[in-house]
Parts: structure tokens; sequence; C-alpha cells
């Protein structure tokens, strides 16, 4: 992340070095190579296999040919204990409540599908790609109801929303008839993009710069999220390894040149026409009471009470006055121009109109060549055989429709990837932002498309494909299998399950979970992550793009300024030291000690674990405490000795 005053700095130098030609870009190379991506679905019948016993889904005929061409034999099937733990955490992200008995494995699957926690675990994997943020910068506009968006998400995925229309929804939900003002929060994915520091002293030359940085910005976040594009790369030139050309970036890039970020209101006019006069209001006698706390004048104190006496009435006074406000766009053509009779920069923003972007020469907006009309990428022609034009407002809803309907195939393979890849530590595609042509090849290139276009025949549904995946034989493979760690070190073959480290949010839920400390309330504002009363799930916990918690930052939580595919994983001293003194897992150790106290260490080892302990650790938590029993110190040592080691921290 660029801080805002670093770039205004650099981009003003950019600026002036395109303008003087000393910046150039290097000469298009003629067209690219069409990846494989971008061509339609190639069905194939499941390949014949020789252990024709093994497979339980059509996923499984796939892995298990490539494995039998190399002579690798799959690992046997996980012991039930293993599977429920893998299970509740990949769908919840918790530990499961119990292990179940001998019931039926789809049902287990169904079940754990229906919990509420599955949307709020694999909210938090949506929120790494749609930049989600609960506090930004003072200097911007405010994200105080910003939890909506991140509410609507969980719901979203509860109610199994199909992919599809939960795409539409986040860029356009304003313009489909059936949806209200109460649906306008699910346009925070743009609503909540980041925004960069505007000095409005500085010429009009530099703040266009800053503008179009934004503008880029929100075509990058569509085009890896939704497409696996990397679209941004041509902002200065035509893209140097996939067929996306410069035309093609600012006909995207005129949607967003079209649109304004805004609070909107989640009720209808009727109820938000006399909030907004309240509002107005409230903040002109507020403003009226800080100019009189500079004058000073003697009857300050009267005058200031009379006055916060009229806010409060207003405020009680007026019907749905704490409405809830929505971070989403308006229709608005915004131009840069110069501040009239003074110097500076002006934003103007032409509301309810829509604008065509000129073609930037090297991405300079000071530099500009032709105008390009909004419309979809050229790659991907609709039924007409071109590509779709955006005439509809900004052209949100036609890029929305473009997206799932004119590229469905990219769109259904980038997602199916990532729910792949969420389940098994490697995607089909080990790039999931990147399916171009500078990205991986698909190592199971026929079982993705087969799964895309089930996927999509099933109606988008992303519960359906979860179901898909986790009734397979290779999702329930054990992670020992030594053949295969030998044979396919990086597990490109899938004859094994990997063995995973959760993510911060679940190693910390998991812990809250085993000391009985976890709220599972849903939905709400976020809190500080490192305020002890805090004992919410993770995903509550308040992102910042300015100051990260430090909690956050040292467990490899991303920057939520940023498009992230994938968590990041380090080991670090930061790490080791927080398991070892921080407040957090003092006071969870400290707990679950009290607890143990009058506890077996089978017990303890069946709450943490869902199992017995071997007798070497029965022995060793023996001796540890022998002598002390009554030491609430050294059970709480213990206690957090187990919270901190790796079976707390990893899933088989």
């Amino acid at each position: 992340m660029i801080f805002p005053a670093l770039r205004t700095g650099w981009m003003a130098a950019l600026v002036l070095l395109a303008s003087a030609g000393f910046i150039f870009a290097k000469k298009d190379e003629g067209p690219k190579p069409l990846p494989w991506s971008f061509a339609p679905l190639k069905r194939v019948a499941p390949p014949k296999v020789n252990d024709a016993a093994w497979p339980k889904t059509r996923i499984d005929y796939f892995i298990l040919a490539k494995m039998e061409a190399v002579g690798l034999k799959p690992a046997p099937r996980a012991e039930d204990r293993v599977l429920q733990r893998r299970l509740a955490f990949d769908l919840t992200g918790l530990p499961p409540s119990d292990v179940p008995g001998q019931s039926n494995w789809s049902d287990e699957v169904r079940g754990m599908l229906a919990n509420p926690q599955y949307g709020e675990r694999w909210a938090r994997h949506w929120l790494d790609l749609a930049r989600y943020v609960d506090q930004t910068p003072d200097w911007l506009d405010s994200t105080k109801y910003s939890y909506l968006y991140r509410d609507w998400v969980v719901q979203a995925l509860n109610e199994d929303m199909p992919y599809d229309r939960f795409v539409v929804r986040q860029l356009a939900t304003d313009f489909l008839p059936e949806c209200g003002p109460q649906d306008r929060v699910a346009l925070g994915f743009i609503g909540l993009s980041p925004t960069y520091f505007k000095e409005l002293q500085l010429p009009p030359e530099i703040i266009k710069t800053t503008v179009a940085d934004e503008w880029e910005e929100h075509v990058d976040a569509i085009g890896r999220t939704f497409l696996g594009l990397t679209l941004a790369c041509a902002r200065c030139h035509d893209h140097k390894s996939d067929p996306i050309t410069a035309q093609d970036y600012y006909a995207l890039a005129g949607v967003f040149a079209s649109v304004k970020l805004s609070e909107l209101p989640t009720m209808s006019d009727e109820f938000w026409k006399p909030v907004e006069k309240a509002r107005a209001a409230v903040a002109s006698l507020e403003k009226q009471i800080k100019e009189l706390a500079k004058k000073k004048p003697k009857d300050l104190k009267e005058q200031t009470v009379a006055m916060q006496a009229k806010i409060d009435a207003i405020k009680t006074g007026t019907p749905h006055y704490n409405m809830q406000m929505a971070n989403a766009v308006e229709e608005a053509a915004l131009f840069v121009v110069n501040k009239e009779k003074e110097h500076g920069t002006k934003l103007d923003y032409k509301m309810g109109m829509a604008r065509d972007l000129e073609l930037m020469k090297r991405g300079n907006p000071n530099d500009l060549g032709e105008s390009v009309p909004r419309r979809f990428l050229s790659a991907f022609p609709s039924k007409t055989g071109l590509p779709r034009k955006f005439n509809t407002g900004s052209g949100r809803l036609e890029l929305a429709q473009a997206i799932v309907e004119d590229a469905a195939p990219l769109t259904a393979r980038v997602m199916v990837n990532r729910v792949w890849k969420h389940h098994f530590g490697r995607g089909l595609v080990d790039t999931p932002s990147e399916f171009g042509n500078l990205g991986e090849a698909p190592t199971h290139p026929e079982l993705l498309d087969d799964l895309a276009g089930r996927f999509m025949e099933h109606g988008w549904s992303l519960k359906w494909l979860h179901r898909e995946i986790l009734n397979s034989a290779t999702w329930q493979q054990s992670s020992v299998a030594a053949e295969s760690e030998k044979l396919d070190p990086e597990n490109k073959l899938y004859g094994r399950m990997l063995r995973r480290r959760l993510d911060w949010e679940a190693w910390r839920d998991a812990i809250l979970s085993a000391t009985g400390q976890l709220d599972l309330k849903m939905g709400g504002p976020a809190a500080s992550i490192s305020d002890a009363k805090n004992l919410r799930r993770s995903l509550y916990g308040a992102s910042d793009r300015q100051d990260m918690d430090p909690m956050l930052r040292i467990h490899d939580v991303p920057d939520p300024g940023a498009h992230n595919p994938w968590r990041t994983e380090t080991i670090t001293p930061l790490q080791g030291l927080f398991a070892l003194n921080s407040p957090f897992m003092l006071e969870q150790g400290a707990i679950l000690g009290r607890w143990a106290m009058n506890r077996s260490s089978d017990e303890v080892y069946a709450r943490l674990f869902g199992r017995q302990p071997s007798p070497r650790e029965a022995e060793v938590a023996r001796m540890f405490v022998s002598g002390r029993e009554t030491d609430a110190a050294v059970w709480s040592q213990y206690a957090q000795a187990l919270l901190a080691g790796n079976e707390m921290l990893f899933v088989d």
C-alpha cells in the first residue's frame, strides 16, 4: 500500500516525466495467443480407471486416471475423527462440536453446510478478494455501516444464492427491479473500494493521475476477482501476454468514471427525506457549537446547552433518525477540472450521467487519445458477435451480465478453482487470480471444465460444489502417504491430502471454542480484535487500511486495501512470542487450566482434539503437574502449551 502523501509526490513526478517524453511504452507485438481459459468448456466423459471400486464421485475418475498413469496409488481414507475435524474447519472454520457416530457422510456434509457458521467462514474467503474494510482514514467518507456488506455476504452464502446472481447483486443491485433500498448494502464490493488522498490545492494534472489510479484499482479488482485476469496491465499499453487491449481497459474504466462512491439510505425516500433534512439541521447546529467554542462568549455554556437541546429534540423527534446507511455507489460522471477564480482542483460530478474515457497514452491522463465507448472485453463477444455495449447508465448492469453470460465459462472456472483450492490447499490452477498466459496451467483441465460445466448446470450453486468435492474419495484421503510424498512432493496429482495450517481467524476461533469463551453472535459492527472483551468470531474483528492491528499483521492477515486471492504463510519469532506471552494466550490458557484442574487428561484431549491422549502424552501431563496439582499457574501453563501446539494449528 502506498501512503497518500508519498503517492501524490511520486505520481506527480511520473506525470511530469511522461509529459516530457521520458517514459515510453514498448511497441505492442501484435496479437497475443488465446489463453486456455478463454476457450469454451470442453466436456468429456470421465476416464476409465483400473481401480473401479475407489471413485465415489465423477471427480475421482479424473484424479485416479492421472495417478494410475504414473503408477501412483491413492492414500487410504482418513480416520473418521480426522475427517470430522477437516470437514468442520473447511466449512465453518470451527472445530467439530462432537464426533458423530455411524451417520451417513453425505448427511454430515449437508448438515455442516446448513450450519450458519458456514456463511461466516466462506464470507471471510470472499472478503479477502473484495478488499473489505471496517475502518478507513479519517479524511475519507464514513464506513460506520460497512459491516452491512459483510453481513450481506454471510447471508447470501448461507442462503446459497446462485453465484451468477451473487456477482450481479454486488455490481448492480440498484438496477434490479426486485431489489429495494435495503439491498444497496450488496454494493459494498465497489462502495468500499480503496480511495486515495487528493490534495485539491494541487493542479488538476496531478489529481487526474490519482483519480485514474482509483479507476485502475477498480478495474483490477473486478478482473482478478471475477475473471482471474490482470486487466490493469492494459492501462499503459496492450496487455503483454493476454489478448486484452488498452481499448478494452478504458472501455471498462469508463464504467467506474461514471459512478460516485456514496453512503445511501437503506429505506425509501418516504422515510429518508425527513431524516436527511434532520441530519442537515443537526450538522448545522453542531458546526455552530464548534464556532461558539472558538469565540468563547460569556454565555457560552447557556448557548451550548440550548443548541444541544435542539439537537436532542431533532434526533428524538425524527423517526428512523439513526437509519443505517449503505456504502454504495451512485450514477455520476466524474470530471477533474480547475477551480473557478482560484488555484486548485475541483472534482465535478455530473449526477445521473455517464461518460466514456479517452485512451490515456502510456497511462497518462494528461495525454489523451480517442474516446473509447464503454463495453465488455473484445475477447468475449456477445451473441451478436461483438463485445457487449454498456448503454444503461454507467454500464454496471451490463458489465455484471457480461461476466456471468458472455464470459461464463471463465467465470465458472475461476470460482470452482477458488473453492477447490480452499478445500485442498492448492488449486487445479494454482494461480487463482491469474488465468491468463502468465498463470499456471491447470493440472487437470478436463476435471476443471467438467466441474465448471456442472456448476452452471446446477444453478451456480456453491453448496452443490462443496458437496461434490467433500463427498469425493479424493478429499477423504489421509494426509499420510509416503509413496505420494516421494513421487509427487507438490501433490499435483492429489494422491493424498495436504496437512494444512489454519489461518489466523480459524486458529483464534478454535482456541476460544476450546476454552468455552467463543461468542457465536452473528452480524453487527466490528470491534478491535485486541480488545480482551471481544470474544466474538474473528470475522468480526475490525480491519483498518491505515493502521492494521498488530495482532492481525503478525499472523499473515492481508492488507484490506488490496485484492488477496490466497493467504501467505510465514513462520516468525513474533508469532512464537504471541503464543508464549500475549495477554490473549495467557488468559485463554488460564481459563482452560482452571477447567482442566478437575479433569483427566482423557477429558482434556477429547475437548481439544477429539481423541484420547497417547500413553506418552498422558505421562508427560502427569509428570508436569505432579506434586503441584493444586497450583493454578501450573495448569495454566499446561493448557497454554496445548493451545499453542501444532495439533491446534494444523488440520490433517
